[in-house]
């Protein structure tokens, strides 16, 4: 934990004073009843902000999609296209399994260089420190939360993945699912 805070200190924003960038990586955090939960609708939202704000010009929803009745990146994409970002801003990855997956692919299969990284406070310093391993410039917009049950877990959470984090950092494992070279973000960033 004083390694992600140490190294991703300097790059915390929120949505009002985060820079741009051309992408925003949005994490996923479960769905319930096959809509984003109430932590994930929160990023969502900051999501939605930053492309209103004309801070990020595309956004890459990152989730789970291992079985055939869950989909985190159809149902955050629906969730972002109710909100007013455009279906041709939005693209989809199915194998955003976990934090470092999402970070490698997101470098690796869909080029992305510099983002803006959004999620939970809990959680983004660790988001911070896996995409700078993967090669992304980022800074992370840490959407605040009540200190409810689902908080204090993520927070507590995050000191056991904290050491994954550092593992995952060192040594840079292949994701699940690697995959062919994807390119959603080039295409809505030139259209």
């Amino acid at each position: 934990m004083t390694w992600l805070y140490a190294t991703t200190s300097d790059r915390m924003r929120d949505t009002g004073s985060a820079p741009s960038a051309p992408v925003a990586v949005v994490f996923g955090a479960g769905l319930f009843g096959g809509r984003p939960t109430p932590y994930l609708a929160h990023r969502l939202q900051a999501a939605a902000e930053l492309y209103r704000q004309g801070k990020v010009r595309v956004v890459l929803v990152t989730g789970d999609n291992s079985r055939t009745d869950y989909d985190e990146p159809d149902a955050m994409r629906g969730y972002l296209v109710r909100h007013g970002v455009p279906g041709r801003h939005i693209v989809s990855d199915y194998a955003g399994f976990d934090t470092w997956d999402s970070c490698a692919r997101a470098k690796r299969i869909f080029g992305v260089d510099r983002a803006l990284l959004v999620s939970q406070g809990f959680h983004i310093r660790r988001a911070l420190a896996l995409c700078g391993a993967a090669g992304i410039d980022a800074y992370g917009v840490g959407v605040a939360e009540p200190q409810d049950v689902t908080w204090w877990y993520g927070g507590t959470r995050e000191i056991a993945a904290a050491g994954k984090a550092a593992l995952d950092s060192a040594l840079r494992p292949e994701p699940h699912f690697l995959g062919p070279r994807e390119h959603g973000v080039t295409r809505a960033l030139g259209g």
